[in-house]
């Protein structure tokens, strides 16, 4: 019961000094909701269509996974 009153009056004291009334929850938006409206506004003006073509990387995966086992050409 002390911690309580102790909350409920420190919160109200908290938001006397601020000004601003405290947040609710339905007005806050999750850290992955702002993480995909900062994605979104990212790629907004870019064109999704132009992408690079697997043939033109360089590599994909790790020489030496792809080449363990093959002797060198010379």
């Amino acid at each position: 019961p002390v911690a309580f009153v102790v909350g409920l009056v420190g919160s109200q004291l908290e938001w006397l000094l601020r000004g601003d009334p405290p947040p609710t929850a339905q007005e806050e938006k999750s850290i992955s909701e702002q993480r995909e409206d900062r994605k979104l506004q990212e790629i907004a003006g870019e064109d999704l269509t132009k992408v690079v073509s697997l043939k033109d990387k360089l590599e994909f995966a790790p020489r030496a996974v792809l080449n363990r086992n093959r002797p060198e050409k010379s």
